[in-house]
């Protein structure tokens, strides 16, 4: 199994295209049928070992509980029941319109009381357009689904070795259906005021201080797969800081900055997994700084005990 194999997002864009309002579909369930969490942390999806699922939601109506996966192996939509019951449709050839309603239909032979809100996508271009409607979005290429299932789970494993280095709030390591990245969330627990005009979404979010670390697989503000790591709130001086290696870059983006990586160099690297590790970590470095992050919290190898961490430190 190679190492973050390619996936220019030229390669799949359109499949890509219909494969995230897919995920929005069931994401909005996942929404609706779960218990809210701070931060949202819910919401996303979490990786299984042949795709992404919602994990359990429920109980329904009749005490059942329920969840939805993509198996990205066998390219099919699953839904299935504490109790056993389950229905299941083939990802391929289905445009937006006709997922939404096959998985529509699915929930009610299951007898799942589930009523998603607002069923059209969040922060598209085609956001005013339900997803009932949306026969444009419609390719499905099976390999490139494939491969960048393989990507999100090795990139999944190189997030979780990057939180291990964190004893304080952290949040899971998570597929946000939302933007269609990957991510994992370190907090001071400082409280923090979000700008007056700031949404609901964005308010419990960023209601504490935090630094963010993930990837995601490229859009129309940064064309190609990526490595990403931001502070929020964003302390003075953060974008003259270095980062490594020398091909990061700080890029502006809505009024802050992000840390940026490319995929590409990543794969370039004589050591790719330690290159994404080492920008992980200097970009978290530049923002922990800053803003005054205790270094009590930082746990090299995710060890808190302190004769175990002496040990393990020499």
């Amino acid at each position: 199994m190679e190492l973050f194999p390619p996936l220019p997002l030229e390669s799949w864009r359109d499949t890509k295209e219909t494969l995230h309002r897919f995920a929005q579909v069931v994401g909005k369930l996942r929404l609706a049928g779960s218990t809210r969490r701070n931060h949202w942390w819910n919401v996303p999806f979490h990786l299984t070992g042949q795709g992404i699922t919602t994990r359990p939601m429920g109980p329904t109506g009749d005490g059942d509980a329920f969840c939805v996966d993509f198996d990205l192996v066998a390219h099919r939509l699953v839904l299935r029941t504490l109790s056993g019951r389950e229905e299941s449709f083939p990802l391929a050839g289905h445009s937006v319109a006709r997922f939404y309603q096959d998985t529509m239909d699915a929930l009610d032979h299951l007898g799942i009381e589930v009523e998603p809100a607002l069923c059209h996508p969040y922060d598209l271009p085609d956001a005013a357009r339900p997803f009932a409607d949306d026969d444009e979005h419609h390719s499905y290429d099976p390999a490139a689904v494939n491969r960048y299932w393989v990507i999100l789970s090795q990139v999944a494993l190189l997030l979780e070795q990057h939180a291990a280095g964190y004893s304080g709030k952290t949040s899971p390591v998570h597929h946000f259906w939302h933007t269609f990245d990957l991510a994992v969330t370190r907090f001071s627990d400082r409280v923090v005021e979000p700008a007056p005009d700031a949404d609901p979404v964005t308010r419990e979010a960023y209601s504490r201080e935090v630094i963010s670390a993930g990837f995601w697989f490229g859009d129309d503000n940064v064309p190609a797969p990526a490595f990403y790591s931001y502070t929020a709130p964003e302390p003075p001086g953060l974008a003259d800081r270095p980062l490594r290696p020398p091909a990061a870059t700080w890029t502006a983006n809505r009024g802050a900055h992000l840390a940026v990586l490319g995929y590409e160099d990543v794969r370039a690297a004589a050591d790719p997994w330690q290159t994404a590790l080492d920008f992980l970590d200097s970009a978290y470095r530049a923002g922990a700084e800053l803003a005054g992050w205790p270094r009590a919290r930082e746990c090299p190898g995710g060890v808190t005990d302190p004769r175990l961490g002496a040990a393990a430190r020499g």
